[in-house]
């Protein structure tokens, strides 16, 4: 079972002026699919704070994967692109590519989202936008991959017909 940590980044959230719906949807989601639940945070968008997080849940925690929710959009405050870039060592390019893509089928506000995806060591980490519109839609685009991304970070060569027979 991988290990997930879900960090919402939302002044309003963070300061209890807004209930989370985004980040407990990612967490409800990805547990009625088999992933555990191990960390789930809400901070507010201060680009340090994220980097923090994203940093000690990859490096500390060894968190297989992290999904961040808010902070992607076109607001002053929103800089979690910029923290997430700080700290993966590789992006995964295809994964932010078919969130927009899958997006624009739905609204011409998805080209708006800055999210990224990337890896630092063996942690995947997947920014989302921070509505639960498009984290439902968001999940579902990544949910097809999620398995074999994880097993194909940590090396595993049987994964998809590959290594000994």
């Amino acid at each position: 079972m991988y290990k997930v940590g879900i960090l919402t980044v939302s002044d309003k959230c963070s300061q209890g002026e807004r209930k989370d719906r985004s980040g407990k949807l990612i967490c409800q989601t990805l547990a009625e699919n088999g992933y555990e639940i191990y960390t789930y945070k809400i901070v507010p968008d201060e680009e340090e704070i994220i980097i923090q997080h994203l940093i000690k849940w990859s490096d500390e925690l060894h968190l297989d994967l992290i999904v961040t929710t808010g902070g992607t959009g076109l607001s002053p405050r929103d800089v979690t692109p910029e923290a997430t870039l700080k700290v993966v060592k590789k992006e995964v390019h295809g994964i932010a590519e078919a969130l927009r893509l899958e997006g624009l089928k739905k609204t011409p506000h998805a080209m708006l989202s800055r999210g990224i995806a990337g890896t630092r060591g063996e942690t995947l980490i997947i920014n989302l936008p921070g509505s639960p519109k498009a984290v439902k839609e968001g999940l579902e685009v990544l949910l097809p991959i999620l398995s074999h991304a994880l097993a194909k970070l940590k090396g595993d060569p049987t994964e998809c017909g590959e290594g000994p027979a």
